[in-house]
C-alpha cells in the first residue's frame, strides 16, 4: 500500500475535514528475528482471514469518534523487511484514534492471522 496515497484520497472525502484530526497508521513488516526466542527467522508464512479482518474493519469503525479505517493484509510467504499487515485509522481526537488502533491491531493479530515462522 502506498501510505500517502490512501491517505491523499481519503482527503478527498468532503467529510474527511470535518471529522478527521488524527490520522495513525500501522506498517506490520516482517522481522528478522522470532518474538519469543530471537532466533535468526528467513521467512515467515501468513494466513489472514479476510473475512473477519473485514468484520473488524466495520465493527471498530463505529468505535465513537472513528470517521475510516482502511485495511490491507498479505498473505503468502514473506522474507525479513516484507510489508505484511497496513491499518489506517482516521478519526477526531487522539484519544479515539490510538485506543482504536491499539485493540484493533491485537484483535485482528490474534483473531484473523495465522503464521510460521521460517528459522534462519
Amino acid at each position: 500500500m502506498d501510505i500517502s496515497k490512501k491517505i491523499s484520497e481519503l482527503k478527498q472525502d468532503p467529510e474527511f475535514a470535518k471529522n478527521v484530526g488524527m490520522i495513525l497508521v500501522h506498517n506490520g513488516i516482517v522481522r528478522g528475528w522470532s518474538r519469543g526466542s530471537h532466533e535468526k527467522v528467513s521467512g515467515i508464512e501468513i494466513k489472514a482471514d479476510h473475512e473477519k479482518i473485514e468484520q473488524l474493519r466495520a465493527e471498530y469503525e463505529k468505535s465513537p469518534g472513528i470517521y475510516k479505517i482502511v485495511v490491507e493484509a498479505h498473505e503468502g510467504t514473506f522474507k525479513p523487511g516484507d510489508d505484511v499487515l497496513f491499518l489506517i485509522v482516521a478519526g477526531d481526537i487522539r484519544e479515539n484514534v490510538k485506543a482504536c488502533l491499539a485493540t484493533m491491531l491485537d484483535r485482528v493479530k490474534s483473531e484473523a492471522f495465522t503464521k510460521k515462522e521460517i528459522m534462519a
